[in-house]
């Protein structure tokens, strides 16, 4: 047997490995997968051949979403919140994605494409934290984020209704930017991440504490097997490569054992490489 959540993650070739565990040979080699099916499905959308694979590999596969299985489980309500970037933070984002852009195709025609992904990963990354807060890349920095006003405006009006919030995000660095604003504004918060000591601790006192109103979260270090049904609220600050990762993370709070409706609130800065990855996500979703 094999169990998971996310039978497909990133690409139709996990779906390959895991029926090459249950079923050898079911699927042929890698090889033939990647060209039968992963290329026309992913690539040309060719419809007659996932309705083959789908046909190859149902009796296989025994399928169960949250729905089919909580029935009572209240309803989740998702939204896109759009936030527009500071002039300060838009002039400085555009000034690194033109340095990143020239610093990619000059180590593409020193050495080739196949030895450049690290170069593109890394002004990936800095354009994504740039397109949370400038400050990530550059501890100087004294403007302001258009993202980050947003999410402090959403908190405040949240806490003042009496929510619980699960505040997700994949840099701990971003996460480390509200505690100094929680403080000055006398919100009681928790905080989580890969190198947090006394996990058990931090966990009990944002549940059992009425005056904790918000949870910091790294989106590794607590995206799963948690259970916090006491937040009814979510808010994701930065969007990940896969879906996958923060369908689990509002799993926390949209789980067995809730009994409010559920929010979950996606921060995306507009005109940045976040809308792209927005756009993965949803090709991601779709296969």
């Amino acid at each position: 047997l094999v169990l998971t959540g996310t039978p497909v993650e990133n690409s139709l070739t996990d779906l390959w490995t895991q029926l090459s565990f249950v079923n050898p040979g079911l699927l042929g080699s890698l090889t033939f997968f990647k060209r039968e099916f992963a290329s026309p499905i992913e690539k040309n959308n060719e419809e007659d051949k996932e309705k083959r694979l789908q046909k190859i590999i149902q009796p296989f596969i025994m399928r169960r979403t949250k729905e089919m299985v909580v029935r009572e489980l209240p309803p989740v309500t998702e939204q896109v919140v759009h936030c527009d970037m500071s002039e300060a933070q838009s002039a400085i984002y555009e000034r690194e994605k033109s340095a990143v852009r020239n610093s990619i195709l000059e180590n593409i025609e020193s050495v080739g494409v196949e030895k450049s992904a690290i170069i593109v990963l890394q002004g990936l990354m800095r354009l994504r934290q740039i397109a949370n807060h400038p400050l990530l890349t550059d501890e100087t920095y004294d403007g302001g984020s258009g993202k980050f006003d947003t999410v402090t405006r959403n908190i405040e009006s949240v806490i003042s209704e009496g929510h619980k919030i699960l505040i997700f995000s994949s840099f701990v660095k971003h996460l480390e930017l509200f505690p100094g604003w929680l403080n000055r504004n006398g919100i009681g918060y928790s905080m989580l991440t890969g190198s947090t000591q006394n996990r058990e601790k931090v966990i009990n006192r944002f549940r059992k504490d009425d005056a904790i109103k918000g949870f910091l979260i790294s989106l590794k270090a607590g995206g799963v097997g948690l259970n916090l049904t006491e937040a009814d609220y979510v808010f994701i600050l930065a969007p990940w490569w896969n879906p996958a990762s923060e369908i689990q993370a509002l799993s926390r709070a949209h789980r067995i054992g809730q009994e409010k409706r559920v929010f979950v609130y996606r921060y995306i800065s507009g005109d940045t490489i976040e809308e792209k990855i927005q756009r993965l996500q949803e090709k991601k979703s779709k296969l």
